[in-house]
C-alpha cells in the first residue's frame, strides 16, 4: 500500500522512525519526503500492514504532529528491504515544525568531555534543534535550509546516513569540524576571539556588568547579569526601555524555583519543547528590582538552545535575555545589521555564521487555573496550524497594526505566523511583508486577502499591494471569530471584545464591545461601554492622563481647575478642545478606561509603553482577597445598550479620598468590570460568551470573568492557543472565509455578503514581492 502522512512530519525524525518500524514489522518498501508531507510505499502481509499504519499514529516521534493519514493499494515493488529515498517535489502542503528546545541526549553529549561535540553550541539531532528559523523552502532537506553552506565532515555524514543513528537525516547536523562557529566581536566588528573562547569571554563580560548582544536562534538578544542593579540599569538606559519588564534566562527548573513559585501547569510550560518565557510569581528578590518594576511577576525561560544552556551554566547567575532590536523595529537577524543598530547598546557581540532565515522572537505564556494564556506566539509554537474546519484554503490574513501576526489558511486549518510587532516603522512594515511572502513560499500562493476595515493601518496598505481580491472585517469581529475558531465554537455567541481601540462600522473608535455573532459574516452590536471623548486621540495610548480628563469631562461637563499630571495652562487648552470637539474623538475603549482609572488614582500620567498603566493596576490587585465590585449601570434603551462606568468612577473617587489602599481599589475595579460583563450577558440571553481582546491578557480580569460566567450557567470561551490581543486577530480574519453552517457565503470581488463598511478593493498594480523558491 501507499501511505501518505500529512502534518508536521519533517525535521522530527519521522523517516528514521518509519524505517525502524518497518524493519521491526518485516515491512519492505521505501519512504520519502515531499512538499506535502511524507509518503511511504510498504509491502507485507495484510496483518503486518494494518499494524504498521496503526503504529505510525501510536508511536510517532514526540514533536511530530499528524494531521492526516491516507492509504491505498499499489502494485508490489521488487524490494527486499526498506529504504529511505530522496525527497520529491510537490505542491506545498506539509506542516512546518517549530524550532525545538535542546533535548536531554544532546545536553548529555554537550557536557561529556569525551564526546566529540563537547561544549559545541550548535549540537542537535532529530529530536531537537533549529527548524522554522533555518528553513528556506520545502521539503525540509539540508539544501533548503540555511545549513546548506556547511559541508558535513566524514563523521557527521556517517551519522546522517545511518538509519539507526539519532542524527539520521537531521538536517542541521554539524560538529566543531564542519559546522557553524562562534565569534566574539567588538562594537566596531573587530574579531576578539573564537569558538569556546568567544563564549567564555562573553560570560566574563557579563560577570563584570557589561552588555552582550547574542545572535540566538531566531534573532539577536541583549544580555546582562540579572542580579546586578547597575547592569540592568545600564541596559535600560542604552536601550531606552525605562520600565517594560525584561525576560530572564536561567539554567534549569531548580534555578527557576529558587526565584519563583511554580505550579504544575507552569512547570509543564517551562519544560515543554517550546520552552516559552513563562510568567511566574516571584518569591523574593534574587534578581534586580529593575527587571520588572512594580510587578510581582517575572518572565522566566529555560535554555532553548545549547548555546543558551552553556551561557547560563557558565555564568552561574540569572541572565536578562531581551529582544535585540532598535526601538520600534523587529529583532536583528543579521550580524552586520546588529552591529549597526545595536552598536550603541552592546559592549560585545557574540555571533555565529549560521544564517537566520526569519526572525523568531521568544514566546510568552502565562498559566491560569483552566490552562495556558498565550501572550506572544512565536518560537516553539509558530508555525503550527490552528485547526479550523471548513476554512477556505488560500486566504492570506494580514493582521492588525499593533502586535502584528500574519496568517494563511490551508486545508482544514490556519497557519498563524510568528509575532512581528507593531507596524510603526519602515523596518517593521518590511518585516511584515517578508513574513507574508514567507507564508506563501512555505504553504502555497494565496488567492485572496483579508484585512481590517481601518484604512490607515500599515497592514491595510500591504493588503492592497498584494493585488489579490480583498475582503475587510471589523476589528472586534475578527477578535471574536478568532477565539471561536481556535475553540471550534459554533454560533451564536455573545462576543466580549475589549481592547485599546479598533475602528467601528460607524467610523468611531470602538474598544469595549459586546457583539452578538450569529454566523461568520456579520454581527449585531448589542452593547458597549459608555463612550467618552479622549483629548489628543491616539496620543492617549501612552498618556493615561488624557483618558482621565476625558472621563471627568463626560461625568461633569467640565474639567477640574487642577489635575496632578497637567499644568494649569494645559488644562485650559484641553478644556477648550473638549468644548469645541477639536481632536477629542469619542471612544468606547476598555483599555482607555483602564488608563483613565490609573491616572485618577495617581499611578501613571505618562507611560513608556502601551499597556503600562493597566498592567500596573493588575499587579496592584495581585494577591488581594475577593471584594465587592464597584457598581456599573446598564442603560437598555439601545441597541446598543450602554454599560456605564460613571457609578464605578464616583465610587473609586470616594474610596481614594477615604485613603482606601490602591490595591483594594484595583481589586474592586476588576470585580466591577467582570460584574458588568455578567450583567450584559444576562440581558443578551446567549449561553456561549466569548471573551477576547487585549484587555483579556489581564489574568485577573480573565479569571474573574470566566468564574462568574460559569457560576451562572454560561459557557465562557477564552483563548488558549493564540493571544487574545492583536497577535490573534489574523486567525479571525482567515476564519471569516468559511461558510456558516446552514447557509452559503457569497464572495464577490472579495466581499462576503456585502460585509464591507468602507468599500471593496479588488486589487492593485503594486504587489508585494511574490513568493519565490527562497524566503
Amino acid at each position: 500500500m501507499r501511505v501518505s502522512v500529512e502534518g508536521a512530519v519533517q525535521g522530527v525524525g519521522f523517516r528514521p522512525f518509519v524505517y525502524r518500524l518497518a524493519r521491526r514489522l518485516g515491512i519492505t518498501g521505501l519512504v520519502w519526503n515531499t512538499s506535502g508531507g511524507v509518503v511511504i510505499e510498504a509491502q507485507g502481509t495484510e496483518e503486518d500492514l494494518t499494524a504498521f499504519v496503526r503504529c505510525l499514529r501510536e508511536e510517532k516521534p514526540g514533536p511530530a504532529v499528524i494531521s492526516g493519514v491516507s492509504t491505498f493499494a499499489v502494485p508490489p515493488l521488487p524490494e527486499t528491504g526498506f529504504h529511505i529515498a530522496p525527497s520529491r517535489e510537490g505542491a506545498p502542503a506539509t506542516l512546518v515544525t517549530p524550532d525545538l528546545v535542546v533535548c536531554p541526549e544532546c545536553v548529555r553529549e554537550l557536557l561529556d568531555p569525551s564526546d566529540r561535540r563537547h561544549r559545541y553550541p550548535f549540537i542537535n539531532c532529530t529530536n531537537c534543534g533549529p527548524r522554522f528559523s533555518i528553513l528556506l523552502a520545502l521539503p525540509y532537506d539540508r539544501p533548503n535550509t540555511t545549513m546548506r553552506g556547511f559541508t558535513m565532515c566524514a563523521d557527521c555524514a556517517s551519522e546522517y546516513g545511518d538509519p539507526m543513528d539519532r542524527r539520521f537525516h537531521a538536517q542541521p547536523v554539524a560538529c566543531p569540524v564542519c559546522g557553524p562557529r562562534l565569534t566574539l566581536l567588538d562594537p566596531g566588528g573587530g574579531e576578539l576571539s573564537r569558538d569556546d573562547n568567544a563564549l567564555k569571554d562573553a560570560v566574563t563580560e557579563l560577570r563584570r556588568g557589561g552588555v552582550v548582544a547574542l545572535k540566538g536562534l531566531g534573532g539577536f538578544q541583549l544580555l546582562v547579569r540579572a542580579d546586578s542593579d547597575a547592569a540592568v540599569n545600564l541596559l535600560r538606559q542604552r536601550k531606552l526601555r525605562p520600565a517594560k519588564p525584561l525576560a530572564l534566562l536561567v539554567k534549569g527548573i531548580g534555578e527557576a524555583e529558587a526565584l519563583c513559585f511554580i505550579g504544575e501547569g507552569e512547570r509543564e510550560l517551562l519544560l515543554s519543547t517550546a520552552a516559552p518565557i513563562t510568567l511566574l510569581t516571584r518569591r523574593g528578590r534574587g534578581v534586580s528590582a529593575g527587571i520588572a518594576p512594580d510587578s510581582p511577576f517575572l518572565g522566566v525561560m529555560l535554555p532553548a538552545t545549547p548555546l543558551h544552556y552553556l551561557l547560563a551554566s557558565d555564568a552561574g547567575f540569572p541572565i536578562v535575555a531581551t529582544s535585540g532590536n532598535a526601538q520600534g523595529e523587529p529583532i536583528c537577524t543579521d550580524n552586520h545589521d546588529a552591529l549597526r543598530k545595536l552598536g550603541g547598546v552592546a559592549d560585545l557581540f557574540l555571533v555565529h555564521d549560521r544564517p537566520i532565515a526569519r526572525q523568531v522572537d521568544d514566546s510568552v505564556v502565562a498559566w491560569l487555573p483552566d490552562g495556558p494564556l498565550m501572550i506572544r506566539r512565536a518560537r516553539g509554537y509558530a508555525p503550527l496550524p490552528i485547526t479550523v474546519k471548513g476554512v477556505t484554503a488560500g486566504t492570506l490574513a494580514v493582521g492588525g497594526h499593533l502586535a502584528n501576526t500574519g496568517a494563511i489558511s490551508i486545508k482544514g486549518g490556519v497557519i498563524l505566523g510568528q509575532h512581528i510587532g507593531d507596524l510603526e516603522t519602515l523596518a517593521s512594515v518590511l518585516a511584515h511583508r517578508r513574513a507574508l511572502t514567507d507564508l506563501q513560499t512555505l504553504f502555497g500562493r494565496a488567492s485572496r486577502v483579508v484585512r481590517d476595515i481601518h484604512p490607515d493601518y500599515a497592514s491595510t496598505t500591504t493588503a492592497e499591494k498584494t493585488g489579490l481580491p480583498e475582503t475587510t472585517i471589523q476589528h472586534h469581529h475578527a477578535h471574536i471569530l478568532g477565539c471561536m475558531a481556535e475553540n471550534e465554537t459554533t454560533a451564536p455567541v455573545l462576543g466580549v471584545a475589549w481592547d485599546g481601540v479598533g475602528l467601528g462600522t460607524d467610523n468611531s473608535a470602538w474598544g469595549g464591545e459586546f457583539l452578538l455573532v450569529g454566523d461568520s459574516t456579520g454581527f449585531e452590536r448589542v452593547a458597549c461601554l459608555r463612550p467618552f471623548q479622549v483629548p489628543g486621540g491616539d496620543a492617549a495610548s501612552l498618556e493615561p492622563r488624557r483618558s482621565a480628563l476625558g472621563l471627568l469631562w463626560a461625568m461633569n461637563g467640565s474639567l477640574p481647575p487642577s489635575f496632578s499630571f497637567f499644568i494649569d495652562p494645559e488644562l485650559r487648552v484641553i478644556g477648550r478642545m473638549m468644548e469645541r470637539g477639536v481632536n477629542t474623538p469619542p471612544t468606547t475603549s476598555a483599555g482607555r478606561l483602564f488608563d483613565g482609572v490609573a491616572a485618577l488614582m495617581g499611578l501613571r500620567g505618562v507611560c513608556s509603553f502601551r499597556g503600562e498603566a493597566p498592567v500596573l493596576l493588575e499587579n496592584l490587585a495581585h494577591g488581594t482577597v475577593k471584594e465587592k465590585g464597584y457598581p456599573m449601570s446598564l442603560r437598555k434603551q439601545g441597541p446598543p445598550m450602554i454599560l456605564d462606568w460613571e457609578p464605578m468612577l464616583r465610587a473609586i473617587s470616594e474610596d481614594a479620598q477615604n485613603a482606601v489602599p490602591p490595591a483594594v481599589i484595583s481589586r474592586r475595579f476588576h470585580e466591577g468590570l467582570s460584574d458588568g460583563i455578567l450583567m450584559v450577558a444576562r440581558e443578551a440571553g446567549v449561553s456561549q460568551v466569548v471573551i477576547t481582546g487585549g484587555c483579556f491578557t489581564n489574568r485577573l480580569l480573565t479569571e474573574l470573568t470566566v468564574g462568574k460566567l460559569r457560576a451562572e450557567g454560561f459557557t465562557p470561551i477564552r483563548h488558549h492557543l493564540v493571544p487574545p490581543g492583536d497577535g490573534g486577530i489574523a486567525l479571525g480574519q482567515a476564519a471569516l472565509m468559511r461558510p456558516a453552517p446552514g447557509r452559503s457565503t457569497r464572495v464577490s470581488g472579495g466581499t462576503a455578503d456585502s460585509y464591507n463598511p468602507i468599500g471593496n478593493k479588488p486589487g492593485g498594480d503594486d504587489p508585494i514581492d511574490p513568493p519565490s523558491g527562497e524566503a
